[in-house]
């Protein structure tokens, strides 16, 4: 593809150079953009994601997502592994609003009353990740968005063996947020979340007294 791309861009250069007329810089920089999408439109084509076929990437990379069977929850090595988790193209990025990150990954959950789910997983620090649930749209552009767990900051004094975050997703969509204290063998917080009409992530607060 690279060779193609080099390939017809010396042509587009000969031909602006010695063609019977001189392309002009808006002509030129128009082909230029062409075949940047048509190298990208390849890059794409080989995960999964064929626009001649669509001319929306967002749900061809949605629908070549693998699905995560509910109920999930945390564990050491889901949150390691990330098994069946597919990382997002460089193109699909900047429609995603993603935190600052480099090879992000996701996965599709079960639809819930028409409102599309995927866990995204950012890689904030090299080989670690943080995990985020994100609500879409009928474009299958981000509505929403909660953290379900964060990578513990080295610089922070708590000790991240003290401390576990817990979540857990259930077969009837209530998202379950936990910090659990190891030496005092006690929650320290809890929240619970549901999907609303709106396809937003709505709190329900519980008392821990």
């Amino acid at each position: 593809m690279k060779q193609l791309t080099v390939i017809l861009a010396m042509m587009l250069l000969l031909l602006s150079c010695g063609g019977r007329r001189q392309l002009s810089a808006e002509e030129l920089a128009h082909k230029l953009d062409s075949l940047k999408s048509l190298e990208i439109n390849e890059k794409l084509k080989l995960q999964g994601i064929n626009l001649e076929e669509s001319d929306n990437p967002l749900k061809q990379f949605y629908d070549s997502l693998e699905l995560q069977t509910l109920p999930v929850s945390y564990s050491e090595d889901y949150v390691r592994f990330l098994p069946a988790f597919k990382p997002i193209p460089q193109e699909i990025i900047p429609f995603m609003d993603l935190p600052e990150c480099n090879e992000p990954k996701a996965v599709c959950l079960p639809e819930s009353l028409g409102a599309k789910l995927i866990l995204i997983a950012v890689d904030e620090q090299p080989h670690l990740y943080s995990l985020w649930l994100y609500s879409l749209d009928d474009d299958f552009r981000p509505i929403d968005k909660l953290c379900l767990y964060a990578i513990e900051d080295k610089s922070d004094e708590i000790d991240p063996e003290e401390f576990i975050q817990f979540f857990s997703i259930t077969s009837d969509y209530e998202i379950h947020l936990l910090d659990y204290s190891q030496t005092k063998k006690k929650t320290n917080s809890e929240e619970i979340f549901y999907i609303d009409s709106s396809r937003k992530f709505t709190l329900h607060e519980i008392s821990l007294e």
